[in-house]
């Protein structure tokens, strides 16, 4: 038997709708539960329809539940794009529709050739979709880019822990886009360094709901774990320095086009400051976006893509005055599913 906290966001809110967003599963696989009993309060079980006050407590008991109900992971605290981390409940529309915050869908398949932007002997460049974590977690079971590499027989290099070995620098899992990835140790660290002192170029774009005003601006504002919430971030005093850059490309009827660079690169970083400016990113249902926009438009995530990356090349030791030497840069074109979203708002 598992406890389990409903948010105190989550006031108002019918039992299953709340257990989902607790629970990182769909709404579909709350209720199941509720209707077998399986979710209970003071040993009662409950209803799916209890409006509840936020902040309860329940007990969730998996053993004897019809095992046709599925066995969908309670996610874990590497917090991806659903949930309280990076499980995976096969989300659809229809969970968008039912108001189930930070539901995404697992990609169809994992990571494989047509991913493939670049292949050295030191690192590779994938354009990661949507669905695949960077590498594995407590409580995700999809697929990861490690594992998919592998797999193509393009092991990552063994260094750092055993789950992200070589893994320098990650994407939400709802995030699609570049992705840098180390195939030795002395690229792995040469690559951490170019990370941690900011001297790799890092640029997004995110479709968010309404206009920021200026048109142009950088977000400074630090970011750590939600003080209420331990499966999302905020804007925290005191929190980790967070630096995010962004421009209008594009202004559309009720939603944006930006452009993004990042200084830092924290956990949800772009993500928390368009939620803290009151533009989140379109879909992104977790940090306040609109859920009835999100299933107009098909999405099934946030609409956040990286779109380009540059750094040095990690076989070249850098040369005072000369940080452009071996330079490798790559850009991708948003997903197609970022894609079709974009062009219905501009017909719009």
């Amino acid at each position: 038997m598992a406890t389990v906290t409903l948010a105190a966001g989550s006031a108002g809110q019918r039992l299953d709708t709340a257990l989902a967003e607790a629970m990182g599963v769909s709404r579909t696989r709350a209720a199941a539960l509720i209707d077998a009993g399986a979710v209970r309060s003071m040993g009662e079980p409950l209803s799916r329809s209890l409006r509840v006050r936020g902040g309860e407590v329940v007990s969730v008991e998996r053993s004897g539940v019809d095992p046709r109900l599925g066995d969908e992971p309670m996610a874990g605290p590497d917090a991806g794009i659903r949930g309280p981390g990076q499980g995976n409940d096969g989300g659809t529309g229809a969970d968008l529709a039912a108001g189930v915050p930070g539901v995404e869908p697992v990609a169809e398949v994992g990571l494989d050739e047509r991913h493939l932007v670049c292949v050295e002997d030191a690192f590779i460049v994938v354009d990661k979709p949507a669905g695949v974590a960077a590498h594995a977690s407590p409580g995700w079971h999809g697929p990861t880019v490690v594992g998919g590499l592998t797999a193509l027989g393009l092991p990552p290099a063994q260094v750092g822990a055993a789950e992200r070995e070589g893994i320098v620098h990650r994407l939400d899992v709802g995030t699609s886009g570049l992705m840098v990835v180390a195939r030795t140790s002395a690229a792995y660290t040469a690559l951490k360094d170019q990370f941690r002192h900011r001297e790799v170029a890092k640029a997004y774009q995110a479709l968010v709901q309404g206009l920021p005003d200026p048109t142009r601006g950088t977000i400074d504002a630090p970011i750590d774990r939600h003080p209420r919430s331990r499966d999302r971030f905020a804007v925290v005093a005191g929190g980790r320095p967070s630096v995010t850059h962004y421009t209008v490309r594009e202004a559309y009827r009720g939603v944006t086009l930006l452009d993004l660079e990042l200084e830092t690169g924290r956990t949800h970083q772009i993500r928390v400051h368009l939620s803290a400016l009151r533009h989140p990113c379109v879909g992104d249902l977790r940090y306040g976006a609109d859920p009835t926009l999100a299933v107009r438009l098909g999405l099934t995530r946030q609409w956040l893509h990286a779109v380009r990356l540059g750094f040095r090349d990690p076989r070249l030791a850098p040369r005072p005055g000369a940080a452009e030497t071996g330079w490798w840069e790559f850009t991708s074109r948003p997903a197609a599913d970022l894609q079709v979203a974009l062009a219905a708002v501009q017909a719009d």
